[in-house]
């Protein structure tokens, strides 16, 4: 009978105990790189979902996911006529907060440029497609709202019209998806006293400006509607979307844009790269450690039980030693029982993560590359954790079998 296996039984309670508490262990280093693999999903989800070649955002500005950006609505007129564009789109970004049922309630707005865009790319699992350019919106799952809510957002109701499944943001928020004019106007909604004050402060500037006591309409114009005022500009966007034609070179058009005094231009992959080396890089740093740690924490631990076990078969050990029994059975037993409390404790973090992991609030994704370099690192920690017991092993007498 295997030696190792038949003190596993002998003192199965504190075999068993120790292997769960690995496995809680090993479950969060298993879970950190499963929300890394899903920071990096959410960050990069609509740079690889919207299909564009390009993204036009304002000059120096490293927008519209890793930083603000604001471009005039015209320069997708500007970059249609390029020689090689395809289509350009309009593209609004921005995250709002409101309270639902008493609870803060965090959106990732984010504008279709309708009837061009009525959200094809997004996978929707229930409901339809935009099929007008104000008050619908499909809305992510995670946001709690059910097919058919009326939400209020600034002074207008949207219906939900249809739902996705993990569409989040990079900052964890599920995303909702309007059209650009109503994501416009959620995002410039100003409060009633506001448009109240900035109309008198107009009228008050305007009775200071030397044109409009020989033109009194200019002051009425003046104390109007700002929409009404032909001087101030349309709502700005956040980028511009560009789809390159078939056989057209990317570099061409990408320098012709970029030649521009007002705008940067990057490709998808640069987008990617922004977001991968900003917040996320953070994050992946920081999580590193908390791996790091935990795992030197879980080696630290089975050492100091392996090391107790083997300190309860001293006795055992020098009766081995005593009738003959070499000393790569000795290590043999040691080394086994190391690598059995590694494989219990792997398929128990593997079991317990894969229940409690779709209940996290942030996306765990396992990849299969990471189950196996933790499955690697977990038989180098088991064959590491076993050298204190096997050393004392190694130097237990055999005349310690007769005292």
């Amino acid at each position: 009978m295997n030696l190792a296996f038949k003190d596993i039984q002998h003192n199965f309670g504190r075999f068993a105990l120790t292997g769960v508490g690995i496995g809680m262990l090993l479950m969060i280093v298993m879970g950190m790189g499963g929300i890394y693999r899903g920071i990096i999903e959410d960050a990069t989800l609509l740079v690889d979902g919207v299909d564009a070649d390009l993204w036009v955002v304002q000059r120096e500005t490293r927008g519209p996911f890793a930083e603000l950006s604001r471009v005039p609505p015209n320069l997708v007129h500007r970059i249609a006529a390029v020689p090689g564009v395809l289509s350009s789109r309009k593209f609004v970004y921005h995250t709002i907060q409101r309270e639902r049922d008493g609870k803060p309630l965090r959106i990732a707005v984010l504008g279709l440029d309708w009837p061009v865009d009525r959200g094809d790319w997004i996978p929707i699992t229930k409901g339809r497609l935009l099929e007008q350019a104000h008050y619908e919106m499909i809305a992510d799952q995670s946001l709690g709202m059910p097919l058919g809510e009326k939400v209020k957002l600034g002074k207008d109701l949207y219906t939900v019209v249809s739902l996705t499944q993990s569409m989040i943001s990079a900052s964890g928020d599920g995303l909702a998806f309007f059209s650009i004019t109503d994501a416009q106007a959620i995002q410039f909604d100003t409060p009633g006293e506001a448009v109240r004050l900035e109309r008198s402060s107009r009228e008050e500037r305007g009775k200071l400006f030397e044109p409009t006591e020989l033109q009194p309409e200019l002051l009425r114009n003046a104390s109007g509607s700002g929409a009404q005022l032909p001087a101030l500009p349309s709502s700005q966007i956040s980028a511009v979307m560009v789809k390159l034609d078939t056989g057209a070179s990317l570099d061409n058009v990408r320098s012709t844009i970029a030649g521009w005094g007002d705008v940067s231009v990057y490709t998808s992959d640069g987008q990617k790269a922004l977001l991968l080396r900003g917040t996320v890089e953070k994050a992946r740093r920081q999580i590193g450690m908390f791996r790091v740690l935990l795992t030197a924490i879980a080696a630290i631990i089975m050492a100091l039980i392996l090391y107790t076990l083997t300190l309860d078969k001293i006795h055992s050990i020098a009766l081995l030693k005593l009738i003959g029994a070499s000393n790569t059975v000795i290590l043999g037993l040691i080394l086994q029982q190391a690598l059995v409390l590694g494989v219990v404790g792997y398929v128990i973090a593997y079991l317990m993560g894969s229940q409690l992991f779709p209940h996290f609030p942030r996306r765990v994704i396992l990849a299969d590359g990471d189950l196996i370099q933790l499955a690697v690192v977990v038989v180098l920690i088991s064959i590491g954790s076993s050298l204190m017991g096997i050393w004392k092993a190694l130097h237990v007498s055999p005349n310690e079998a007769l005292t």
